[in-house]
């Protein structure tokens, strides 16, 4: 593809398509359209359901994840990996053929600033808060993050979601959920590699979470949120329940369409409105108002202070990294446009802000200006539709200049692939338990077995760490052990080898090269054809 395109005309997540697939107007509509014709485009239905169709499908909220199908006219695939065979070349390790084996390259890292976080692998699970599908999974998210040795975050909004929560004069008191949800981690997190972040947003400010989380849980770190990748306005969920609802108005929340409006409760009633949404406020922050908040968490007790950013324009992505600065937090997570969890809006999903590979190029620039005028570099991570090894090696590779330490990029965060390890892990796991995984997934269970230690190819290595403990484990921690541990930990490694690059931190803009003119352009190395060219022609005429 030349360019940016979307998938006009048929939209999965929301649940419309048109009939003349092959063959759509430029708009994403039919060449023709007649009055019997009963399939639900995005127009007919929105004639029926309005803003629903705004939304990824309502029925599925709760149990799916979406993610943006547009090609953004940049892609992973345009960057390529570097391989190394000299013995001088060799790095992070001795070159011997006995010693400088993949298994012994290093791909632990560290994350903070004063107060430091080892991670195990250089991936970890972003926020995910009040919404449903995170809920619903999150004591394997949880117990996953703490046997991968990394860290898990909790989204915005869950004590002020949570019915049991007890608010005394605007300010939570108690909340079982956000209880359960640190326990979840600590059960197995090890003390050592790791760690449960708490993310807030405006509501939570206001309702005093992170004063809760920090003296009464003893919590390390706090993330402050100004935005997703998924969209760039406040958290979202969908609720089914009209005295729910009011309640969360009451809590303080925006939630639409007004639920103690009498004629939008007689709608209710009548089944024409089905359900309503629960909004957040969008934050206005100030530099200024920024580095003040940061020191009063610090004076609260915060170890760790971050900040999640969202996929704003260029100049903002800037602003915010200069913000980050000059209040030394410990490290800044940038989402890339692209991705989200179950109730972002679809067409801002599709067509607003900056998809992940800009993101990070302009990250890239705004940390490299910073560093050359002396200026303190927060750690970073990037997300936004990563969910390989790949693309955290060459985020990280791209980040790496020569004159520096380590790359500014430390590692990914993802959400989506997290979720999507979990769900599909429990899923497996629960038929193996009940004796249908053959029915479900005959081919599987022909290759490996239908048993629910053939369903883990990382058992064995379970068993090693827990014993028989291991079977305590929720099954979809057991699944994003594997994929963070066993398959991303493991591929980065050997690519860490074919580099000869033996410590993932060792990592240089050298190791990467651009397949494509835009790729070059926009990262500003060089192409293939173009890379070692003066190194080529000196050691062929030495």
């Amino acid at each position: 593809m030349s360019g940016a395109r979307s998938s006009l005309g048929h939209a999965s997540a929301t649940g419309t398509r048109i009939r003349f697939a092959t063959d759509p107007m430029p708009t994403g509509i039919c060449p023709v359209c007649v009055e019997e014709c009963p399939i639900l485009c995005e127009i007919s239905k929105s004639a029926l359901r309005g803003r629903e169709t705004l939304y990824p499908r309502p029925d599925l909220f709760g149990k799916s994840v979406i993610a943006s199908n547009k090609y953004y006219g940049l892609d992973w695939a345009d960057i390529q990996i570097m391989s190394e065979v000299r013995a001088e070349k060799v790095q992070g390790i001795e070159p011997d053929p006995d010693k400088a084996i993949f298994e012994n390259a290093k791909v632990e890292i560290t994350l903070g600033n004063k107060h430091k976080i080892k991670l195990r692998v250089p991936v970890v699970i972003a926020a995910m808060g009040s919404t449903f599908v995170a809920k619903n999974n999150w004591e394997h998210l949880a117990a996953g993050a703490a046997i991968s040795g990394t860290i898990v975050t909790v989204g915005e909004n869950v004590c002020g979601v949570d019915p049991e929560s007890v608010i005394s004069n605007g300010r939570v008191q108690k909340s079982p959920d956000m209880e359960f949800r640190i326990k979840s981690f600590r059960d197995w997190w090890d003390g050592e590699y790791g760690d449960i972040i708490v993310q807030t947003n405006v509501e939570d400010q206001r309702l005093g979470v992170d004063v809760y989380v920090l003296t009464k849980l003893e919590v390390n770190g706090i993330e402050r949120k100004w935005g997703q990748g998924a969209k760039s306005i406040g958290g979202e969920i969908r609720v089914r329940d009209l005295q729910r609802a009011i309640e969360l108005k009451r809590r303080g929340y925006i939630v639409l369409p007004d639920p103690e409006d009498p004629a939008v409760q007689e709608a209710f009633k009548m089944g024409a409105v089905e359900s309503f949404e629960r909004h957040s406020r969008l934050g206005m922050p100030t530099i200024e108002d920024f580095c003040e908040d940061v020191d009063k968490l610090r004076e609260q007790g915060a170890k760790i202070v971050s900040l999640k950013m969202g996929q704003y324009r260029p100049a903002a992505i800037a602003w915010s990294l200069k913000a980050a600065s000059e209040a030394k937090v410990d490290y800044v997570t940038y989402d890339g446009q692209g991705g989200g969890t179950g109730m972002s809006p679809w067409p801002m999903m599709l067509e607003m802000g900056v998809p992940t590979l800009w993101m990070l190029s302009f990250v890239i620039k705004a940390a490299r200006i910073l560093d050359k005028k002396g200026k303190y570099v927060p750690d970073i991570l990037i997300a936004g539709g990563i969910i390989n090894e790949t693309q955290i090696f060459k985020a990280i590779a791209l980040s790496g200049f020569e004159d520096c330490e380590k790359p500014y990029v430390v590692g990914a965060a993802v959400a989506k692939p997290a979720l999507t390890a979990a769900m599909k892990a429990k899923y497996f796991a629960k038929a193996a338990q009940e004796g249908k995984l053959r029915k479900i997934a005959p081919e599987f269970a022909s290759i490996y077995g239908d048993k629910l230690e053939n369903v883990f190819a990382v058992i064995g290595d379970l068993k090693r760490r827990y014993g028989d403990d291991w079977k305590k484990i929720p099954p979809g921690g057991i699944g994003i052990y594997s994929y963070f541990v066993d398959r991303i930990g493991t591929g980065l490694k050997q690519l860490l080898a074919g580099a000869r690059k033996f410590d993932i931190m060792l990592l240089r803009r050298s190791d990467v090269a651009a397949l494509t003119e835009r790729a070059a352009k926009v990262f500003e190395i060089p192409l293939l054809e173009d890379l070692d060219r003066e190194e080529f022609e000196a050691i062929l005429e030495s």
